[in-house]
């Protein structure tokens, strides 16, 4: 094969994985939007030169902004060659790509070449890719979902990240989407990515999915904080067998102090959350619980939170929203010790 070879997404996916690396060769802004999973990120031009070039192009003309951009996009990928790449051995496979495989990653594709790497680039950029992760979307694989539905704090992520750590298939929505996946379901410190990263990083673990094996996900709302999930897979998950985790009410308390500590240490953060839910309780209510948290009475706030707020909630959707609740496998926690979550996703995996 002649180098750089120019492959379109299609030819490129049965060997995604077998790549050495994968190279973002688009600005910095671009990558952080979305980019393929996996991918370093080395523009040619980051943001800053970006402009400069497409302001040189739209006010001078073509020419003078090719010559004003060459240089910059050979120094940048001479730097990468001298740093990033200096150690890879001739047998090193990159693969290449930028916003349509044009200019920029066929750049940076020509002179790896020219060293004497088997570098690929590909044809369509990250528009190419992007268009293959929307229509794989649309139609997802037919996987074997088990629904874990319980009611707030009664220990559904805990369950999926012990399933995913004895070597079940897991589909962790909230980790994806970085949120737990309710008004107080914000990480600390941690943004949710835009739209675009959260499909791709599902479609990255649909993709590898066994279809053969079951895929244990949570019985999660159309959106997940700000994020949404694709209309197929919601579909497909909420026509899928259902396990209903049961565990006590102060057991469940226990478990959100436990998950929410930034909460308990950040008081007015909780109060800002719990705004948000004037129009559901009313202003007395929330004026209420706001006093709670201020004054340090946190495990009665969860408590009550539980009692009027999340419950009601899940009792309203749980059965509306999964068809197959009704006859839901029961799976009881009598604790929220490790070694109960081992205990459970065991018997979970083993089924």
């Amino acid at each position: 094969m002649k180098y750089p070879a120019i492959l379109g997404f299609a030819d490129i996916l049965p060997e995604l994985d077998q790549f050495d690396t994968i190279i973002d060769a688009r600005s910095e802004s671009e990558y952080a939007l979305d980019h393929i999973p996996g991918a370093i990120n080395c523009p040619v031009l980051n943001d800053e030169e970006r402009i400069r070039v497409g302001t040189m192009y739209k006010q001078v003309g073509a020419f003078e902004a090719k010559k004003l951009g060459a240089p910059i996009v050979a120094h940048n990928i001479a730097r990468y060659i001298d740093t990033l790449f200096a150690d890879k051995p001739r047998e090193w496979k990159p693969l290449v790509y930028c916003w349509r495989g044009g200019n920029r990653s066929g750049s940076m594709a020509h002179i790896l070449a020219r060293v004497g790497w088997p570098v690929v680039q590909l044809d369509g950029g990250y528009k190419a890719y992007r268009a293959h992760v929307s229509a794989a979307l649309e139609s997802p694989p037919a996987l074997q979902f088990r629904v874990v539905c319980g009611t707030t704090g009664s220990g559904k992520s805990r369950l999926l990240e012990t399933l995913d750590r004895i070597g079940a298939q897991v589909l962790d929505l909230e980790r994806l989407a970085a949120h737990r996946g309710s008004v107080l379901g914000h990480l600390p410190n941690e943004p949710q990515p835009s739209q675009k990263m959260f499909e791709s990083r599902m479609w990255d673990k649909l993709r590898r999915f066994d279809p053969a094996r079951p895929v244990f996900v949570e019985s999660e709302s159309k959106k997940v904080g700000n994020l949404r999930v694709p209309d197929a897979v919601m579909e497909r998950m909420r026509a899928s067998p259902c396990i209903a985790v049961n565990l006590s009410r102060p057991n469940r308390v226990r478990l959100l102090m436990e998950d929410y500590q930034h909460f308990c240490a950040d008081p007015a953060a909780l109060n800002g959350q719990l705004a948000h839910l004037v129009q559901l309780h009313g202003r007395a209510r929330i004026e209420a619980w706001q006093q709670m948290a201020t004054g340090g009475a946190m495990a009665e706030l969860v408590d009550q939170l539980l009692v009027e707020h999340y419950d009601p909630a899940y009792l309203r959707s749980i059965d509306r929203n999964f068809v197959q609740y009704a006859k839901a496998e029961v799976l009881e926690l009598s604790d929220i010790a490790e070694s109960d979550f081992v205990a459970a996703a065991k018997a979970l995996h083993a089924a």
